[in-house]
């Protein structure tokens, strides 16, 4: 099987609208404007798409991994199961640690191991910076959206998913 190309996806502040510090609860579980339009767009130029997503308030006891599979099913739903893949980390270092935990990378290394993923051609999308920090540690580039960080904290850095989408499907990856 050929090395395949990859956009890596956190999912709270890119996928969804972020609600302060943990999303889970089924009815304010809201996909932002143009994402099943960015996902399409990148899915059309052979991109695989695999959500990498912190889920820490499972290890804090705040919600279970139920409440996790029922928001990642509405998302799924909402982008007609574009989605290849969703990897979640449930630990939290106040509990438990873990290496899968962004920005660790394994959660990373298993998607590029399972579906052979190079990572020269392939991205992650984060709105934080241990979403970049988690892909620069298995070599994949990274683009920062949202208004979290001040203009120039990342070299690449755009306003939402549907921007990135352009600028990765511009470069030809």
């Amino acid at each position: 099987m050929p090395n395949q190309k990859c956009v890596f996806l956190d999912r709270d502040g890119v996928l969804n609208r972020e609600r302060g510090d943990y999303t889970y609860k089924l009815d304010e579980f809201e996909v932002l404007p143009r994402v099943h339009e960015a996902l399409a767009l990148l899915k059309q130029n052979g991109y695989l798409l695999i959500v990498i997503t912190n889920q820490g308030g499972i290890a804090k006891g705040l919600y279970t991994k139920k409440d996790v599979m029922a928001c990642h099913q509405k998302l799924q739903q909402s982008c007609e199961s574009i989605l290849d893949a969703i990897y979640y980390a449930p630990s939290h270092p106040n509990y438990s640690e873990s290496l899968s935990r962004k920005p660790d990378s394994l959660m990373l290394e298993r998607a590029m191991a399972k579906y052979n993923i190079d990572p020269a051609q392939s991205w992650m999308i984060g709105d934080s910076l241990r979403d970049l920090e988690a892909a620069e540690k298995v070599g994949v580039k990274g683009i920062l959206v949202g208004d979290k960080y001040k203009p120039g904290t990342y070299p690449l850095q755009l306003n939402d998913l549907w921007e990135a989408a352009q600028v990765i499907v511009g470069r030809g990856n």
